[in-house]
């Protein structure tokens, strides 16, 4: 497919994905919504790629949602209709492989599609995140239902109700769990990819087995999550040893920033 709304790249088993409409602060439209779906194909076939950056172009935003001016193909018939996560998201599309997102500006409503299902979020000083949907008379489902498992209900449940009326700063988003990592605007993309060159250099069965044993116990009780982790770790290292000889990495590497 000729990408027209994201540049996308592959180097060193990074797969680097900007969102590329800045000028409708890079909400999506419908060619956006296939060219993830072709684009989460790749990432999830394509074993040159160990992980994948998920960045924007543009000064303003990192993404406002859906692109109201253009909006998105919907079947007339509403019991035939589909989530645009369908398309967005990286877990509903069976991508284990580590999706680090790097975000400015405002990241606002359908943004959440990806920040929800990021294993990695950083974000810029700049950065804000906040949910309209309510200020416009819309139900807001989609988005804090995903925010619900990442962050303690009560700050989902402020996002979504405040609307436009309050916005999360990045220093708050850090406090509330949101982010692990807040840079200077300069410094984000850098070290968006710095995070991911670290992951990919690991041995990439093991990384997307972990994604996804711990993705995918959130649907199921604890004793459940942890008699199936049991069956991921068989599965990742069917001969019960290390795939990797660790004792010659310096030990000034594993110092977390």
């Amino acid at each position: 497919m000729d990408l027209e709304t994201v540049l996308f790249e592959v180097t060193d088993h990074v797969a680097t994905i900007t969102l590329n409409r800045p000028h409708a602060m890079n909400g999506f439209n419908q060619r956006m919504l296939e060219e993830f779906s072709a684009l989460w194909h790749t990432a999830r076939t394509d074993d040159e790629v160990h992980v994948v950056v998920l960045r924007a172009a543009g000064e303003r935003a990192f993404c406002t949602g859906m692109d109201v001016k253009e909006g998105i193909d919907r079947h007339p018939n509403v019991w035939s209709q589909t989530d645009p996560g369908e398309h967005l998201s990286p877990k509903l599309n069976q991508v284990w492989k580590p999706l680090v997102c790097a975000v400015h500006g405002m990241a606002a409503g359908g943004a959440f599609y990806w920040l929800n299902e990021a294993d990695i979020l950083i974000c810029s000083e700049d950065a804000t995140f906040f949910d309209p949907h309510v200020s416009y008379g819309l139900t807001a489902a989609l988005e804090p239902i995903g925010l619900a498992r990442r962050v303690p209900l009560g700050e989902a449940l402020r996002i979504a109700l405040l609307g436009l009326d309050e916005r999360v700063s990045a220093a708050r988003a850090l406090q509330i769990g949101l982010v692990s990592e807040v840079l200077p605007r300069e410094r984000l993309w850098a070290r968006a990819d710095e995070i991911a060159r670290i992951i990919a250099a690991k041995p990439p069965a093991a990384i997307q087995g972990t994604v996804r044993a711990i993705w995918e116990s959130l649907d199921a009780t604890r004793t459940q999550a942890l008699r199936g982790g049991l069956s991921y770790t068989q599965l990742g290292n069917p001969i019960g040893k290390a795939g990797i000889d660790r004792s010659a990495v310096p030990r000034g590497q594993w110092t977390l920033r």
